[in-house]
């Protein structure tokens, strides 16, 4: 029986995305992944079967084990270690039935923009979800954050470093990266709190050195 391919396709633009990735899709015969990233991959998705990811998980594992004998490819993106569809398929599926491919993650493709390393860095998500990014500051002067568009937006969390007396603190906020309208913006945290517009998707650096 063919193994379930998880390919992580990087930050969006397929000229991040690994050329090992780019052949598996092509080879595959079922491709399961977001209706975005599957319209993205234009060639490399032609004359395949689809399944598109929704909120609805149970489908989408009940259309992979009826499609089995066929060679499916499980697009993620940004990297597949990283709050990616792996976490659910290894509920499902052991190790050996599955071959993973990585990319690039968009915390990682940000650090770099910014010329940063981040092997000292507090990588988290805040996408639905909490987490004390201001009690990691402590103990780590970068932080990566990957943020949502309601609870968790560049301004609230701006607003929160406020709170616990952060102003100086540098946010990085980087929106639709790898993309032709990418933006990257470098502000303070007094700053981006008075920001109005609504980001798109976006990845928040946070950067103190201690001193600030």
């Amino acid at each position: 029986m063919e193994k379930i391919q998880i390919l992580g396709l990087g930050p969006g633009n397929l000229d991040y995305t690994l050329p090992i990735v780019l052949k598996k899709i092509k080879e595959s015969e079922v491709i399961v992944g977001g209706k975005r990233h599957i319209e993205s991959l234009g060639e490399y998705a032609e004359n395949k079967e689809y399944c598109y990811i929704s909120a609805d998980l149970q489908k989408v594992l009940d259309f992979i084990n009826e499609n089995r004998n066929k060679k499916i490819s499980v697009i993620v993106s940004g990297d597949t270690g990283f709050y990616s569809l792996l976490t659910f398929m290894k509920k499902y599926f052991e190790s050996e039935e599955l071959e993973v491919v990585p990319g690039i993650s968009s915390v990682q493709y940000m650090f770099a923009k910014i010329s940063e390393y981040w092997y000292d860095a507090c990588i988290a998500s805040v996408h639905g979800k909490e987490f004390d990014f201001v009690e990691k500051l402590n103990e780590h002067e970068k932080i990566g954050l990957l943020t949502d568009f309601k609870e968790n937006t560049p301004q609230k969390i701006a607003q929160k470093l406020l709170e616990n007396n952060f102003e100086n603190v540098k946010i990085f906020v980087g929106e639709n990266l790898s993309y032709e309208n990418e933006r990257i913006l470098e502000l303070s945290a007094k700053e981006m709190v008075k920001v109005e517009e609504k980001f798109e998707m976006n990845v928040v650096v946070i950067y103190w050195n201690g001193n600030e």
